[in-house]
């Protein structure tokens, strides 16, 4: 949600990159939380020069999400049924 909340064009962001703060210049995956907010404020094209694998990550992400969702919802049918 913070990623769809921000400006994707500002030019400051939080960065919590363990590699930023001990002063490398490149990150792999520095760029991602960028590409993902271009992509949800529908620049697709900016998402994919920023990163590439911004978008398959955001499908990733989404994915997980749902996974967890059913699993949560599979364990409490479990803890109804008393099991």
């Amino acid at each position: 949600m913070y990623l769809f909340a921000i400006d994707p064009h500002a030019s400051s962001h939080l960065s919590i990159c363990p590699l930023k703060s001990l002063g490398f210049h490149f990150c792999p995956g520095c760029g991602l939380g960028q590409s993902i907010s271009l992509f949800l404020h529908g620049y697709i094209n900016e998402s994919l020069h920023c990163h590439p694998l911004g978008i398959p990550a955001l499908g990733v992400i989404f994915w997980r999400v749902v996974q967890l969702i059913r699993l949560s919802i599979l364990r409490y049918k479990y803890i109804l049924i008393g099991g």
